[in-house]
């Protein structure tokens, strides 16, 4: 697939809907989902579902035992034959999606399916495509249809520790970045006040990170509600002292000094144009092609970041 704007074959009018040519849709983005021909399959087995929503990650390229085995087991309990326990779930899983949705190699097993027909993918094009977006509302248009693919947290009701730590937290990392890009452009185009609820929900729900705490402090103080604004910097700089011990960003402080002098704050941070940055922190190593999992992201150090890094 191509990250160019048009060349992708998705329009930011497209849904998730399979192609007669893809049978198997698999959702990850919320409540684990799969649909075989357009009918929902239930998969009441739980290492199934990690089994599946391991191959869904890497459709079209093998996937290892090893790997599909460290989805389906902690080091603890790792069966006595693991090849020999990852083949019997195979065949559980094939009698369930076909015969034939599911490839075997010499290097794994391999999902035969589309990129486009597991929702994580799709949502990691679609920020490929806002980024290379040629205008603002282009690129709004492609982040709302991204963000929309989102139903809760990823893979729930998946019982896996291992997608868990290694693919959960980089999704839901991205989706965080592209919402706090969403909300530059319309915090740009003077749509701060109707931003309020949903930022104050939000920062509530991520107590610490600071990109989502500078953008309510910014649409307070262009809502003409200062003192809101100066009692929400200090709720966020105490806990950060409290909790990491660091002091807030730069950019945090930079809006509460506007604040200060009763300044409109303004988003300095807003860029007009997207930036895909380096992907050697952010995309895991097991990647077959990089490609397809290229984010968008502003590049915004947490706090979290700055205490591990000193």
């Amino acid at each position: 697939m191509s990250g160019r704007n048009g060349e992708s074959g998705i329009s930011p009018d497209d849904g998730m809907e399979a192609s007669p040519r893809t049978a198997i849709c698999i959702g990850v983005l919320g409540p684990f989902h799969v649909a075989v021909n357009g009918r929902a399959v239930s998969l009441t087995a739980g290492r199934l579902r990690a089994l599946l929503a391991a191959l869904a990650l890497s459709p079209g390229h093998a996937v290892t035992v090893e790997r599909l085995a460290a989805a389906l087991w902690t080091d603890g309990d790792l069966p006595g034959n693991v090849r020999r326990s990852v083949q019997t779930y195979v065949a559980r899983l094939r009698k369930v999606l076909g015969a034939e949705s599911i490839g075997s190699t010499r290097y794994g097993y391999v999902l035969r399916t589309e990129p486009e027909h597991i929702d994580a993918l799709r949502f990691v094009e679609l920020l490929r495509n806002a980024a290379s977006a040629p205008d603002t509302a282009t690129e709004r248009a492609w982040l709302g249809k991204a963000l929309a693919l989102w139903r809760g947290e990823p893979f729930e009701g998946v019982p896996s520790a291992r997608l868990e730590e290694s693919e959960a937290s980089w999704l839901l990392e991205r989706y965080l970045s592209a919402l706090e890009r969403r909300f530059d452009l319309d915090l740009a185009a003077g749509r701060h006040r109707e931003l309020i609820v949903e930022l104050s929900d939000l920062a509530g729900r991520h107590p610490l990170r600071e990109p989502l705490w500078m953008r309510l402090l910014v649409a307070l103080g262009l809502a003409g509600r200062r003192a809101e604004a100066l009692a929400r910097y200090e709720t966020i700089r105490t806990r950060l002292v409290a909790e990491l011990g660091v002091d807030p960003d730069p950019s945090l402080q930079r809006v509460h000094a506007d604040l200060l002098v009763g300044r409109p704050p303004v988003p300095r941070h807003i860029a007009l144009t997207a930036n895909v940055n380096d992907l050697d922190d952010l995309i895991p190593p097991h990647r077959h092609d990089r490609s397809q999992y290229e984010p968008w992201l502003p590049g915004t150090k947490t706090a979290a970041t700055r205490r591990r890094n000193g």
